[in-house]
């Protein structure tokens, strides 16, 4: 769990995802879109860190997104956010993006 805090506090976006997850793809390309560039940190070959996630109540345990060392939630809450427009706030209150 320390190493995913860690990961997660080093850069204001953060994505944990896996290669073949559609919903992880949809959210790297949506942060990208917004203007962000996200740490990504694939799970693939990792059980252990895709454990440490859900243990820090990452459910389901990808896409995991972090902004501002902060978990933000899953591609649902992502989307949600982004939908009522909170979503470029936080980005832009972590540094991620300027504008």
């Amino acid at each position: 769990m320390d190493r995913v805090k860690d990961l997660a506090s080093k850069k204001a976006a953060v994505i944990f995802t896996k290669s073949s997850c559609c919903m992880c793809h949809s959210i790297k390309a949506l942060f990208y879109d917004l203007g962000a560039s996200p740490a990504i940190h694939e799970v693939d070959h990792d059980a252990d860190m895709e454990w440490a996630l859900r243990r820090l109540g990452c459910n389901p345990a990808v896409p995991a997104v972090f902004v501002g060392g902060k978990y933000i939630g899953s591609a649902k809450d992502v989307i949600s956010l982004h939908v009522d427009g909170s979503l470029k706030q936080k980005l832009i209150e972590a540094r991620a993006i300027w504008f």
